[in-house]
């Protein structure tokens, strides 16, 4: 007979977790831990269905959203710690879950988590659902995003501004390289916002979930690299006309902009994704 599954209800308190093992948040990790079993369960259903699903979570710390994941019908869920004070309080959760909660002490930046999930015999398909530590949010995102084939959603909490470039608009000020790079390759939405009393320590602002969706196939046609080049140096100097700021690419960029059907007096933020990927590959071709 299969083992009983606890829910979060009968495990301790998660501030009882946090005194016990003294976890006081570390600035350095860029914690800010999420107490409120409500929202943690939120977040989880912000992620569409989770049956059959192997789960990466990136920074559980006290296992909030872990507790949440693990009450899904999520068949696995692979939690990335570096913080070793909040893996030992992680383990109390592995024993009620038996052989589905797979603790990992890594950091986030230096591990794949397909590799990862491969090498304990985990197959996909695969979701990351993760409360991110707001230090190496967008740095973690732009690595999910080359790889994103690989999974069928990233659900992931960031601070709202950063939520609001990634679904920003052309010829908006919240549009840049993260909106392009994202709508690129995924469909994004903001789910709900969370106040920053929700988290211990409060952060000084407001936070929003946000869900990613890889499309069946890029909006154009692009290599990443070329991508990321040119998208990285139109928006360097956002407030000049391209022909000004795609020096720092090309010398002469008027040849570029003319092979990819842009005008030279466009500014970065009036271009869509499409023209984007345009310049991106006039960018290869002269190469």
């Amino acid at each position: 007979m299969p083992n009983a599954r606890k829910g979060p209800e009968e495990l301790p308190p998660l501030r009882e977790v946090i005194a016990r093992h003294g976890l006081s948040a570390r600035r350095g990790f860029g914690q800010h831990f999420l107490l409120d079993l409500n929202l943690t369960a939120r977040i989880a259903r912000a992620a569409g269905t989770l049956e059959g699903i192997c789960v990466i979570e990136i920074g559980p710390g006290p296992g909030g959203l872990t507790r949440a994941l693990l009450a899904s019908d999520a068949a696995a869920v692979v939690a990335i710690e570096r913080d070793r004070r909040c893996a030992e309080a992680l383990e109390a959760l592995a024993d009620a879950y038996p052989g589905r909660l797979h603790l990992v002490p890594a950091d986030a930046l230096e591990v794949d988590p397909v590799a990862l999930a491969a090498d304990k015999g985990l197959t996909g398909p695969f979701k990351i659902v993760a409360n991110l530590p707001y230090n190496i949010a967008t740095v973690l995102l732009i690595r999910w995003l080359r790889q994103i084939e690989a999974y069928q959603s990233l659900t992931l909490t960031f601070q709202k501004e950063v939520a609001e470039r990634l679904t920003a608009s052309p010829s908006t000020k919240q549009y840049g390289r993260l909106s392009v790079m994202t709508g690129w390759l995924c469909k994004a939405r903001i789910m709900f916002d969370i106040p920053p009393r929700a988290f211990v320590p409060a952060p000084k602002v407001t936070s929003s979930v946000v869900t990613l969706t890889p499309l069946a196939s890029p909006l154009a046609p692009a290599a990443w690299e070329d991508m990321e080049r040119v998208v990285k140096a139109a928006f360097g100097q956002r407030r000049k006309m391209l022909r000004a700021g795609l020096k720092t690419l090309v010398a002469d960029p008027l040849p570029l902009l003319e092979a990819a059907g842009i005008s030279p007096t466009s500014r970065a933020e009036e271009l869509d994704i499409p023209a984007f990927c345009a310049l991106a590959r006039a960018y290869r071709a002269m190469q």
